[in-house]
C-alpha cells in the first residue's frame, strides 16, 4: 500500500496501480478512455490530466496523465485544479467535433462511457462550422454492428483483439489524418471473443447486433445476474429481458471467474430461450393439455411404482437432487455416457484426493508455465483459453519488473517483451487455436499423450512411476517440459474430459502431484468439464445410461422420469431406443422439443436459466446461483418444481413438499454433505432486503399489458431469491 495526497487529502491505495486506477478505487470521478483494467496504459486518449506537485510548498505543479503515473508513496496531486480541468475540458472538445449527434438513436444510449465522461468534464456546447469526417461502416458478421463515425480513436478495440484475444483479422488503418478501425474488407470477424469489443469500446462504433434486431433502451430491461449455460466454466453474466423475451447477456465481473470477458457463445447463445420452438405448455402424446390434466395422468401411472430417473448435466443442482429424490437414489442415473461419466468421475477423485488445489482462471492467467494435456481448450472452455493466453505473458514481463516498469504501463512492457514468451505446451490428439502460442506442441492418442505426461512427472520428480519404451524424441520433449515447470513459480497443469481418458486425467495429476513434491506449492490443476453442471451432477451418487439400461432389461420398471435430458446424444440410438421402449411410459421435463420428448408420452415445459433459479458448479467445485430474470409464460417452471407437483399428484411420500428454493438446498445439503457449497452461492430469500431487478428509469410498466387489460397488475412475487420483480 501507499499513502497518496488527492486535494491535499491522504488516501491509501495500491502501490502497484497507476493513479488514474487508484483515484476510481477510493471514489474519485476522473475522465478516462483509452485505459482498460485489462489491457493496461498507453496514455492515448490524454483525457485522466492531473496536477501533480512535488511537495506540500510546490504551488505551481505540472499537468501529467494519471494513466501514465505510479500511484508511488506521498504522491501529492489534484483533479479539481483549473489548468487540469481546462486541459480535460479541451481534450474532450477536440475529441467530440468530429461525433455525431446521435445518442436518441446510438444503441449505446443509457451505458456509453463517452456520455458519461462527457458530463463528468461538464461539456455541453461546441462550435463547429466544418463538414464532419464520415466513414462506410463495414458488415463485421451477424453479432456485431459497426458504427465507424462514432469513434474517439481510443485504441482499445485494436488492443484488445489483437494483443489480448490474439487475432489479427481487425486492425487499425490510417491515411493522412484519418484512421479506420476495422477489417482489410467487409467479413465475419474471426475470434471467438469478438463479442468483447460491444463492451471494451467506450462509445457506440461495436455494438451488439443481436439486441439491434430486437432493440430496447439499457434502462428498461429487467435484469438478474444469472451464470452462463454454454460450457462447464460457470462465467457470470447478467440477463436483460423486455416484453417476456431475453433481449441481451452481458459480462457480469468475477474476478476469479471471467473477468471483464465472455466468449462468443455465452454472449450470443440465448436466442434459443426465445425459440418458437419451445414447450410451453404440458404435452401428452403430442397434444396440448392443461396442467391439472397432465399431472393428474402421471399421478395415477407412478402409483403403479417401478419408476426410474435420469438427470442431467445440463439441469441444475436442486432439479437433479429433487428427482433423485422422487425415486430414489438406487434408481437414480446421471443421464451421460459411460465413458464421460468414469471420466468425471476420476477427475472429481483427482480433485478431492487433491494433489495441486484446482485453479481458478485468474490463477490460469496468472501462471509462468503450463502444459495442456489432451483437450482442445478453446473449443470446450474458450475463456480458459483467452487466460491461458496472458498466461505466456508472465515469464517475460519479470524482465520488465528488474528494469522497475510497472506491468500496467502496457506499451513500455511489450517494448521489453517484443515477441518472446513464457512456456505454454500443448499435447493433444490434434491442431488447436492455442498452438500458436504454445512453446511446442505434441500429436498423438490418447494413451501416448497420457504416458507423456506421466514421463513428465517421472523427471520432475524420481519418486514418480517411470515409462518404458517411450521415444528418444518424447523423452527429451518430456524432459523439457520437466525443467520449464520447474523453473516456474507458479505452474499449472491442464487437463479435461474430452478424450474420455481416465489415464490422461491421472497423467495430469502426476504432474501437479511430483511438482508439489518438489516444493512448487503454487502449483495449480485444471480440468475443463463438457457441460454446465458435469461437476455438480458427479457429486450427487449416480449410475450412468448403461446402468439405467440394465435396470429396465431386469424388468419391473414402468416408467421413467427424463430431466432436461436428450439421450439419444448421449448412447447409441439402438440403446436409447430400447430403453425407451421398454418401459411403459415415459416422461420429459425440457424446455425444446428434442429426439427424446418426441419419442415420450408425456413432456413437461421446464424453465431456462433466465426463467428460473438454481445453482450449478463449475469446473473448478465453484457453486454459483443463476437468477430468474422474468416469469415465462404458460406453464413453463422449475424442473424441482414439476417434480414437487409430480409427487403430491402421486400420493408420494418421498418428502417432496418444498415451497421454495431455500427449503430445496436445505434438504438437499442435509442428504448429500458434498452439495453443502451450493448453500453458500447467494444470500436466502430472506437473508437480505428485496434488490429491484429493474433500473430505477424502468417504463412502460403500466403499459406493457395494456393489450390485455387497463389495470396495472400487481407485479409477481419472487418466492425463491431476493429479487424483485419492481423497481422499489
Amino acid at each position: 500500500m501507499a499513502r497518496i495526497y488527492v486535494e491535499s487529502k491522504p488516501y491509501e491505495v495500491n502501490a502497484h496501480q497507476n493513479l488514474l486506477h487508484a483515484c476510481l478505487s477510493v471514489g474519485f470521478d476522473l475522465p478516462y478512455f483509452c485505459w482498460h483494467p485489462a489491457l493496461g496504459s498507453v496514455g492515448a486518449c490524454r483525457q485522466c490530466a492531473v496536477k501533480q506537485f512535488k511537495n506540500e510548498q510546490d504551488e505551481t505543479g505540472r499537468l501529467v496523465m494519471a494513466c501514465m503515473t505510479p500511484a508511488s508513496e506521498g504522491t501529492r496531486i489534484s483533479i479539481q485544479d483549473s489548468e487540469a480541468a481546462e486541459f480535460r475540458k479541451a481534450v474532450i472538445e477536440g475529441l467530440m467535433l468530429n461525433h455525431p449527434h446521435d445518442c436518441p438513436v446510438c444503441d449505446e444510449g443509457g451505458e456509453c462511457h463517452l456520455q458519461d465522461m462527457t458530463v463528468m468534464t461538464g461539456h455541453s456546447r461546441r462550435v463547429y462550422n466544418s463538414t464532419k469526417r464520415t466513414f462506410r461502416n463495414q458488415y463485421l458478421g451477424p453479432f456485431i454492428n459497426h458504427e465507424m463515425n462514432r469513434c474517439i480513436q481510443c485504441q482499445r478495440c485494436v488492443r484488445y483483439y489483437r494483443e489480448y484475444a490474439g487475432d489479427n483479422d481487425l486492425n487499425a488503418f490510417r491515411l493522412r489524418d484519418t484512421v479506420f478501425f476495422g477489417r482489410a474488407e467487409d467479413g465475419v470477424l474471426e475470434s471467438e471473443f469478438s463479442g468483447n469489443l460491444v463492451e471494451v469500446c467506450p462509445t457506440g462504433v461495436f455494438t451488439d447486433a443481436t439486441l439491434k434486431r430486437h432493440y430496447t433502451r439499457k434502462w428498461d430491461l429487467q435484469m438478474a445476474p444469472s451464470v452462463c449455460v454454454h460450457c462447464g466454466l460457470g462465467c457470470n453474466t447478467t440477463v436483460g429481458e423486455r416484453y417476456g423475451s431475453v433481449r441481451r447477456v452481458a459480462n457480469r465481473y468475477n474476478s476469479e471467474v471471467n473477468g471483464y470477458f465472455l466468449c462468443d457463445r455465452g454472449r450470443f447463445g440465448y436466442e434459443f430461450i426465445n425459440s418458437q420452438e419451445r414447450i410451453k405448455e404440458p404435452l401428452i402424446d403430442g397434444e396440448t393439455v392443461t396442467k391439472e390434466t397432465a399431472l393428474e395422468r402421471i399421478g395415477s401411472i407412478l402409483g403403479e411404482g417401478g419408476v426410474i430417473g435420469i438427470g442431467s448435466p445440463r439441469a441444475s443442482l436442486e432439479g437433479n437432487y429433487a428427482l433423485r429424490k422422487l425415486v430414489g437414489a438406487q434408481h437414480f442415473y446421471a443421464g451421460v455416457a459411460d465413458a464421460e461419466g468414469r471420466a468425471v468421475a476420476s477427475a472429481l477423485r483427482i480433485l478431492q484426493a487433491g494433489p495441486a488445489p484446482s485453479a481458478s482462471l485468474q490463477e490460469l492467467e496468472l501462471a509462468d508455465a503450463a502444459l495442456v494435456l489432451g483437450e482442445d481448450v478453446t473449443n470446450v472452455a474458450p475463456l480458459m483459453a483467452l487466460r491461458l493466453r496472458q498466461s505466456v505473458r508472465q515469464a517475460p514481463m519479470r524482465r520488465a519488473q528488474k528494469l522497475n516498469i510497472p506491468l500496467w504501463l502496457d506499451q513500455a512492457v511489450r517494448e521489453v517483451v517484443q515477441d518472446e514468451q513464457g512456456p505454454l505446451f500443448v499435447a493433444s490428439p490434434y491442431p488447436t487455436k492455442l498452438d500458436k502460442v504454445a512453446t511446442t506442441t505434441f500429436r498423438a492418442a490418447p494413451d501416448d499423450i497420457a504416458r507423456l505426461g506421466f514421463a513428465v512427472a517421472h523427471e520432475i520428480d524420481g519418486g514418480a512411476p517411470e515409462v518404458m519404451g517411450l521415444p528418444d524424441e518424447t523423452r527429451m520433449l518430456a524432459g523439457t517440459i520437466a525443467k520449464a515447470l520447474l523453473q516456474a513459480e507458479r505452474p499449472a497443469v491442464v487437463s479435461g474430459i474430452s478424450c474420455r481418458s481416465e489415464a490422461v486425467l491421472e497423467a495430469a495429476a502426476q504432474v501437479a502431484r511430483a511438482l508439489h513434491r518438489q516444493g512448487r506449492t503454487q502449483t495449480r490443476i485444471a480440468f475443463t468439464m463438457p457441460e454446465a453442471n458435469s461437476f455438480g451432477l458427479g457429486l450427487i451418487e449416480q449410475w450412468t445410461l448403461s446402468s439405467a439400461l440394465e435396470e429396465v432389461r431386469r424388468g419391473g420398471i414402468q416408467t421413467a422420469i427424463i430431466l432436461e435430458n436428450d439421450l439419444f446424444r448421449r448412447a447409441p440410438s439402438g440403446q436409447v431406443k430400447e430403453l425407451l421402449r421398454s418401459v411403459g411410459h415415459v416422461i420429459v421435463l425440457d424446455g425444446l422439443s428434442t429426439p427424446t420428448s418426441e419419442s415420450s408420452e408425456f413432456v413437461l415445459p421446464a424453465g431456462t436459466y433466465a426463467e428460473t433459479d438454481g445453482t450449478l458448479v463449475n469446473n473448478e467445485g465453484r457453486a454459483q446461483r443463476f437468477f430468474q430474470a422474468y416469469v415465462p409464460s404458460g406453464s413453463v417452471q422449475e424442473g424441482w418444481r414439476w417434480i414437487r407437483d409430480i409427487a403430491a399428484a402421486a400420493g408420494s411420500d418421498a418428502g417432496c413438499s418444498w415451497e421454495s428454493l431455500d427449503d430445496v438446498i436445505g434438504a438437499m445439503v442435509e442428504e448429500i454433505p458434498a452439495l453443502a457449497k451450493a448453500a453458500e452461492a447467494a444470500p436466502g430469500r430472506k437473508g437480505v432486503g428485496k434488490i429491484a431487478r429493474e433500473p430505477e428509469r424502468y417504463s412502460g410498466r403500466t403499459s406493457m399489458l395494456a393489450n390485455i387489460t387497463v389495470h396495472e397488475s400487481k407485479p409477481p412475487e419472487d418466492l425463491d431469491s431476493a429479487l424483485a420483480f419492481s423497481m422499489e
